[in-house]
């Protein structure tokens, strides 16, 4: 095998799939700033901004709010693994691939995941959570995706904690697609654990994973019969570094530069305003909306449940899927994203997240896809 020797330089592309999401310019600028040590003082004031920025971002004043070194997948397993013990009951909430990987950890934790199915494409029904609820009065938690990225469909996240909170579940909630992008608001909703990634909405680079556990979590955790199964993700662990005052008890060396960016991407957004984050991804999908039918392209979820920020249309009748999403990558550094599970070769999955979520690449989207389209 060959050694290639010279740098990796890669090509400019335009990122509207699931995520990874166009960078801001300032964000990979902050990224390229001189590395410090992750126990500098410096860099311990930067945590606790960043901590501060995390809380706004989630609407939250849980103390236990910080990026988790790794990708959102991890801060799912960091909730799960944290607040769930052997015998425990979860309901788990399905309508896409992400609350199929929630049941995957509960399972893996020793617990008991019952299930609330919904089609793929359509939001969670709030009926069959409670007649799930009231069949299991010994759940312990309701698990559900707020933005389920396989879809582009929104859960009502309000409702559905208001109902777990009426039967005294905890409430945990996938907010990997929705922070920045959609209204979150953590406090107000009752929302016991929650865990995000850095890769959508925030236009930040991918690899870390925010969180946040309320009060009645953080006693949970204390509670504990068993030691947390993973000694990485254990949270009483990684707050003696995630924790208040300057001095911090080493838990392991944290991506320095990767904080600088996720600081600076919430710096942005805090400037923007949350409200005005959420209205700019839903005036742009409003814009894409037409493009994408005025192409013949429908939307496979009801208006009232879709995602602004990804964006679900049917695959028309003799497209071949992957030569045209092939041919928008070669020929315009453009990425869409396919369909996964039982929506394979039947959809594309078009992203507006963060930085993404502007007119110019609204247009250059549907202009890609027009040319594209002629031709398949």
């Amino acid at each position: 095998m060959s050694i290639v020797t010279s740098s990796f330089i890669p090509p400019q592309r335009t990122l509207m799939g699931p995520g990874p999401s166009d960078v801001d310019p300032r964000i990979l600028t902050a990224l390229a700033q001189p590395t410090i040590g992750h126990l500098d003082p410096l860099f311990v004031d930067l945590m606790d901004n960043t901590k501060k920025l995390l809380q706004f971002a989630f609407q939250t004043n849980n103390a236990l709010t910080m990026p988790v070194s790794a990708p959102g997948s991890a801060g799912m397993e960091a909730v799960f693994v944290n607040l769930v013990e052997p015998g425990d009951k979860v309901i788990v909430c399905q309508n896409g691939v992400f609350g199929g990987r929630m049941q995957q950890n509960v399972e893996r934790c020793g617990g008991q995941a019952i299930m609330v199915q919904d089609d793929w494409g359509c939001a969670t029904d709030i009926h069959k959570l409670e007649e799930t609820l009231k069949k299991h009065p010994d759940a312990k938690a309701v698990a559900f995706v707020h933005a389920e990225t396989s879809t582009g469909v929104r859960n009502d996240a309000k409702a559905l904690c208001a109902l777990a909170k009426k039967y005294g579940c905890l409430t945990i909630v996938d907010a990997v697609t929705s922070l920045g992008g959609i209204e979150l608001a953590v406090d107000e909703w009752q929302i016991d654990a929650i865990y995000s990634g850095t890769q959508k909405c925030l236009s930040c680079v991918p690899g870390l994973s925010p969180v946040s556990f309320s009060q009645t979590a953080i006693e949970v955790i204390k509670k504990r019969q068993s030691a947390v199964q993973s000694w990485f993700l254990d949270m009483d662990l990684v707050m003696g570094y995630w924790g208040q005052g300057t001095k911090r008890a080493y838990h392991h060396t944290a991506p320095v530069n990767s904080i600088y960016a996720l600081h600076e991407a919430l710096l942005i957004l805090h400037a923007e305003g949350l409200q005005a984050a959420w209205q700019r991804h839903a005036d742009k999908h409003q814009l894409l909306k037409v493009g994408l039918e005025n192409l013949g392209l429908e939307f496979v979820v009801k208006q009232q449940d879709r995602l602004p920020q990804l964006n679900m249309v049917r695959i028309p009748d003799g497209v071949d899927d992957a030569l045209v999403r092939q041919r928008l990558l070669n020929e315009f550094n453009l990425e869409i994203g396919a369909g996964l599970g039982v929506l394979a070769g039947k959809v594309w999955r078009i992203g507006l997240m963060g930085y993404g979520a502007n007119t110019k690449n609204v247009d250059y989207c549907i202009n890609a896809l027009s040319q594209v389209l002629v031709k398949s």
